[in-house]
């Protein structure tokens, strides 16, 4: 139950204020538990984010997931792909995903969200496959890179209104897989 309350509240933490704001001190104050407690759960803030990523991932793939399957052709399905990942933005739990990004985790915790990263991307193979790419998974990569492109525009408060990101980036990502298949 503490270790639950423990991620409960790095969650909060790194919706509030982003990784910096993720601190031992921070999370034994939300908690109630002593400093030198948060440490007999997690060695470190890297093993927190890891955990976080662990657990909140799969949930977050699992949505990306029923969003597509929702969807009866590949250009829908890539649409829903994009969408669900973008409307995900907002969520306490993407702030983990995000987080890793900050280069705080060692090379193991690393290659354990790499993976479960490229799992993300193969559920896109299949509906890039359907409209004749002949490198569907380097494609799945390549809009990937639209959709991270777009969630760190959002993330930053850019000028243009959320809304319009995610507007441009499907508009992106369907115009360029509609495109000569590669």
């Amino acid at each position: 139950m503490q270790r639950g309350a423990l991620l409960d509240a790095a969650r909060s933490l790194l919706s509030e204020g982003g990784t910096e704001a993720l601190t031992f001190p921070a999370l034994a104050e939300r908690t109630g538990l002593a400093r030198s407690s948060v440490y007999e759960y997690f060695r470190s803030r890297a093993a927190v984010v890891e955990e976080l990523c662990a657990v909140d991932f799969p949930v977050w793939a699992t949505e990306v997931e029923n969003a597509m399957e929702q969807a009866d052709t590949p250009e829908a399905k890539i649409e829903a792909y994009v969408r669900s990942q973008l409307a995900l933005v907002g969520d306490r739990r993407h702030r983990a995903v995000v987080a890793i990004s900050a280069g705080e985790l060692d090379a193991g915790a690393r290659e354990k969200i790499r993976a479960a990263h490229g799992g993300l991307i193969a559920m896109v193979v299949e509906a890039l496959g359907g409209l004749g790419h002949e490198q569907p998974r380097l494609v799945a990569m390549l809009l990937q890179g639209v959709v991270d492109a777009a969630v760190r525009r959002i993330e930053l408060g850019a000028a243009e209104d959320p809304d319009g990101i995610i507007e441009a980036a499907v508009s992106m990502a369907l115009s360029g897989v509609r495109s000569r298949p590669c």
